[in-house]
């Protein structure tokens, strides 16, 4: 790296850094001469302007760190934003109230420090809250407006592989070079700002606040936001005068910080409605319906019911995201894009009114909506070609009771073939079925599996035995439960290459899962899960059918993937149904190793 320092104020000089010993210490080169010099930063960030202080007499040198050029570094430009992102990941709960800068009123003072207030003012938005399927509302609506013609701005969270999936312009993740663009931006406007009194935002609204940024500079039409977590103080509801609302279905989720009850629950994601915007949702429990209709009456705000949507009216299509659950998600998007056609004055464009019928523009949005780790199914793709259909991931980044129920309904019908609606449901006389070709011969034996994990705030207690009784009423059993720990970890962003030894991972959460399940699958209905003397086997790198229970905790994913390879190749004949549930960080780790 190469820069003009000053000496006392008194001569320019040429100034080189050679290398960095990663504890604040440099190596530099004064006029091609070596001097060793100590830093007086913590963390280096590019385009920042640093102070380097050394003895050179008794000189002060100050230096203008700039982009490395090629050669000069072995990381990466896009790693490098990735390691001051993780930077703003706090260890403190997001319901912390002593979290400094957790104050909701902070985030409008980020946004005059990046000049954003007249822009947000003047933002087209959809604003969607939900406990469960506001992703896929946002997504739907996103496809629908992008095949209207707009420009589409779309924020979501959280992402599965790669954190520009949060920000998509005109449905494709952003490009490298404008994230890192808007990113530094950003990110250096905050650290020539911040104060004791006004730190960096946190890892969420620092993301938040970018999205805005994104979407203002590139001029969107619309911007969808999906709300993060709750409603009310969530960082996307900086916006004050959205085109229309929506709440999602709503279900126990983050009870920790929105509340035990519904109602509670309710009331957080209901602080996104604001007097003068339409608000709309779908069926909702009595005691979530009644505060969502007392919030909106409080701001004189006629909140309404979407419908769900009569797969009749999509012309022999299928929706672009699986699952019967979603032709309800599909009724609350075509509802929000309607109303934001209506209000923003697009009288060119057919909306839809009425039930008769469905623009061709609104059939092809939903045909083809595409959102990762929901609903979809995924072959290995690092199984030989000609045997790749042979172990097939079924992911859905299911967390809550609610939507555990619907991952299982869905994978009950995916994996006997059948995901047009209304579903056929034909019970299973076995934990094995058999696939049949177009004749009628059977081909291949299918097995299920279960690949489970979920956060330690969730309870197992719950999501397991709904997950096992749905399957069963469906007539899916699982032959093999396998736990493991996710690859992900929540204090750092981008792909990570964990140097620590399998041997060494903390798999005590998986082991009570393990107990949970042995329990459910002994008729214990869980009784007896917290008994340390249940049986549990921790699994090295290769594991057998005859385990605890039928079920295997691996120390790590990867051998857990491994495991599945090496089980398909021995047994060719036949078909691996692998259900990846519990959490949506589980499923990103799992498309990272199946995935080209």
């Amino acid at each position: 790296m190469e820069s003009c320092g000053q000496i006392d104020n008194r001569f320019d000089c040429h100034l080189s850094v050679l290398w960095s010993k990663g504890n604040g210490s440099v190596v530099v080169a004064l006029d091609s001469i070596p001097v060793n010099l100590f830093c007086s930063w913590e963390s280096v960030v590019p385009y920042e302007r640093v102070s380097v202080s050394g003895f050179i007499g008794i000189s002060l040198i100050k230096m203008e760190k700039v982009p490395p050029v090629n050669g000069d570094s072995g990381v990466s430009p896009y790693e490098e934003a990735m390691e001051a992102l993780s930077s703003l990941i706090t260890k403190r709960s997001r319901a912390d109230t002593s979290n400094k800068g957790g104050n909701f009123e902070t985030l409008f003072d980020y946004v005059k420090i990046l000049e954003l207030d007249e822009a947000i003012k003047d933002m087209k938005v959809i604003h969607v809250a939900g406990t469960k399927g506001k992703g896929s509302t946002c997504t739907f609506s996103e496809s629908i407006l992008r095949h209207c013609g707009f420009r589409t701005g779309l924020f979501t969270s959280p992402h599965l592989i790669d954190v520009r999936e949060r920000f998509k312009l005109d449905g494709s993740d952003i490009s490298k070079e404008k994230f890192l663009e808007y990113f530094w931006w950003c990110f250096n406007r905050f650290k020539e700002n911040v104060s004791e009194e006004l730190p960096m935002p946190t890892y969420f609204r620092f993301l938040a606040l970018l999205a805005f940024k994104i979407f203002s500079a590139e001029k969107v039409d619309v911007a969808i936001l999906e709300v993060g977590l709750g409603g009310k103080f969530d960082a996307t509801n900086i916006v004050e005068n959205p085109v229309v609302c929506g709440i999602a279905s709503l279900g126990y989720d983050h009870m920790e910080i929105l509340g035990n009850t519904l109602g509670k629950i309710a009331g957080e994601k209901a602080g996104i409605f604001k007097r003068g915007s339409p608000a709309f949702t779908v069926t909702q429990p009595e005691e979530a319906m009644k505060v969502l209709e007392q919030k909106a009456a409080d701001l004189d705000i006629n909140l309404q019911v979407a419908a769900p949507l009569d797969p009749r009216l999509m012309s022999n299509m299928r929706l672009g995201l699986e699952g019967e659950h979603q032709y309800l998600n599909a009724g609350l998007a075509i509802a929000l894009c309607s109303t934001w056609l209506q209000r923003t004055a697009h009288v060119g464009i057919k909306y839809y009114n009425t039930t008769a019928s469905l623009p061709d523009e609104f059939i092809r949005g939903l045909a083809s909506a595409c959102l990762y780790g929901r609903a979809q199914i995924v072959t290995d793709q690092f199984i030989e070609s000609e045997n790749r259909g042979g172990l097939v991931f079924y992911l859905d980044g299911a967390h809550s009771p609610e939507s555990m129920d619907v991952c299982a309904k869905w994978f009950c019908n995916a994996t006997k073939g059948d995901t047009k609606p209304p579903y056929k449901v034909t019970p299973a006389e076995s934990n094995a079925s058999v696939d049949q070709n177009q004749n009628g011969s059977s081909t291949k034996v299918a097995t299920q599996i279960l690949l489970f994990n979920c956060m330690s705030v969730r309870d197992p207690q719950i999501l397991l035995p709904r997950l096992m009784k749905t399957c069963a009423n469906h007539g899916v059993h699982f032959n093999k439960a396998i736990f493991v720990p996710n690859t992900s970890v929540y204090h750092k962003v981008g792909n990570l290459n964990s140097s620590s030894a399998d041997a060494q991972v903390d798999v005590s959460w998986q082991k009570t899962l393990q107990r949970v399940w042995e329990d459910l699958v002994l008729g214990d209905k869980g009784s007896d899960t917290k008994n340390a003397n249940s049986p549990c086997k921790a699994a090295p790198a290769a594991a057998t059918d005859n385990d605890s229970g039928g079920t295997t905790i691996f120390p790590s994913l990867p051998q857990a993937i491994n495991w599945l390879r090496d089980s398909f190749r021995k047994n060719q004949s036949a078909r691996l149904q692998v259900l990846v549930t519990g959490s949506l960080h589980l499923v990103g780790d799992v498309l990272k190793l199946i995935k080209k």
